[in-house]
């Protein structure tokens, strides 16, 4: 696995946190940029989850069908991402981890002109945020 840094913008986006520990800087993040005059364009698609709940088929609202779950957010398409210059070439189905985004892959779409890129894993789980979020709004429920 590879990994790769890209931002949405051409703005060089910067975050300086640290704490002087004797005499010296201690760093508690690291800056992720890419030059944008030497970055490539490309096209990202985040693809999030397919349903709002974790299980359509079971149990479920009266009246309501699978389909009803469906979550139409599923899919952003980011277009003019900027990434890193190595990037250009990959061959479609290569995969790489975008730092603190995901696992991407080259998607089937891509051409030498135009890098598609699909991600494939979050790194962190949005169910249990969703769970999360639902325990605050209703502590009622288990």
């Amino acid at each position: 696995m590879t990994r790769a840094r890209w931002r949405r913008s051409t703005a060089l986006t910067t975050r300086h946190q640290g704490w002087q520990r004797a005499g010296r800087a201690a760093v508690k993040s690291t800056i992720h940029w890419v030059s944008a005059p030497h970055a490539v364009d490309a096209e990202v698609r985040l693809y999030d989850l397919l349903f709002t709940v974790p299980n359509p088929g079971g149990e479920t609202e009266e009246g309501m069908e699978w389909t009803d779950y469906l979550n139409p957010n599923s899919l952003e398409v980011l277009r003019e991402c900027k990434l890193e210059p190595s990037l250009q070439g990959r061959r479609r189905g290569d995969r790489y981890q975008f730092e603190r985004l995901g696992y991407f892959c080259v998607d089937e779409d891509s051409q030498p002109e135009k890098l598609v890129f699909n991600r494939t894993v979050q790194l962190r789980d949005a169910w249990a945020k969703i769970e999360k979020a639902q325990k605050q709004a209703d502590p009622q429920k288990p």
